[in-house]
């Protein structure tokens, strides 16, 4: 069954002439749960049930379970989704809503997915990882075909990157259109950067926890086969402040009416804060660059969620 959407790949003209460069909005936000979670647990999902499993289980900070949560219903499987105490209450009740049952443990992600890791014992599921799965970067794959097939060559892919599997997807999507020169800009916040931290380690670390804003980029820890990744492809790894993040957040919705994650921000901040055009000037994009497709990775669940984000950062 197929759960997830074809996006729209739209053209940004505020964007393009901030940047300089040809801007494509890749609208991840418009999936059915919101987010581009929904193309590789729908994959992993799909599988797991024709394989005959009962139950679903996922650990979660919001998205993944929601996307879980709404692939099992429509499978007719029960779901169970362990969520960390740092996740809302908004996003919680959507899960909810999908008629999924509701862990919360442990203080960040990490501690609930062990926890997740024992229920799927306790009830003989399926645990689906929300990012660390072969089969959900093969999903998430997908988007780069999609951009393929709307006729669209780009120059750079500007994306966030929290455990990697959004990061992945892309890399491995590029790579198997033969685009291995493509460079991907993977934008993360200063206080959620386990991937910039691997990086500057040389091997995967786990960062002591998450104190930014962005808790849908709440691991802390990302996957092996990011790290491996950098070292096979151009990728160029950026740090973002949480006020660049949200800032980014409400310019979006000023000139593309769309409420997006501070996650998201963060990708945006590549374009809103310079971060792209400083790659390029920079030449640690080593290309040319005409084309550039921003993966809008997912919206925000509440309109007084992002207004208490900027009083709190003072915005």
């Amino acid at each position: 069954m197929k759960l997830y959407v074809e996006t729209p790949l739209i053209e940004s003209r505020t964007l393009s002439k901030l940047t300089g460069f040809n801007v494509w909005l890749k609208l991840e936000n418009t999936q059915p749960t919101l987010s581009f979670k929904i193309r590789g647990i729908a994959h992993c999902c799909n599988k797991a049930v024709e394989n005959g499993t009962k139950h679903l289980i996922c650990s979660s900070g919001g998205s993944a379970g929601l996307a879980l949560a709404y692939c099992a219903r429509k499978l007719g499987v029960p779901a169970t989704v362990v969520v960390p105490e740092t996740t809302p209450q908004v996003s919680i009740d959507r899960i909810l809503n999908e008629d999924a049952e509701v862990i919360v443990h442990g203080k960040v992600w990490n501690e609930a997915n062990e926890h997740a890791i024992q229920l799927s014992q306790k009830y003989n599921g399926v645990l689906v990882h929300p990012f660390d799965d072969s089969d959900m970067w093969e999903g998430h794959s997908k988007l780069i075909d999609e951009i393929a097939d709307a006729g669209v060559t780009p120059d750079c892919v500007v994306t966030c990157v929290g455990g990697g599997g959004l990061l992945v997807g892309v890399v491995h999507g590029l790579r198997a259109r033969g685009w291995d020169d493509v460079p991907v800009i993977a934008m993360e916040t200063e206080g959620a950067n386990c991937y910039s931290a691997a990086i500057q380690a040389g091997r995967v670390v786990t960062i002591p926890g998450i104190t930014s804003v962005a808790k849908c980029l709440g691991s802390t820890v990302v996957c092996q086969e990011a790290l491996d990744l950098y070292n096979k492809h151009p990728i160029i790894s950026r740090l973002a402040t949480d006020v660049q993040a949200v800032s980014s957040c409400s310019r979006f919705l000023d000139d593309h009416c769309m409420l997006v994650s501070p996650a998201c921000g963060a990708a945006l901040s590549a374009m809103y804060c310079g971060f792209l055009q400083d790659a390029v000037s920079s030449r640690d994009i080593k290309r040319p660059v005409k084309d550039v497709v921003l993966v809008v990775c997912g919206g925000l669940n509440s309109s007084g969620h992002l207004n208490k984000l900027r009083d709190d950062l003072g915005l």
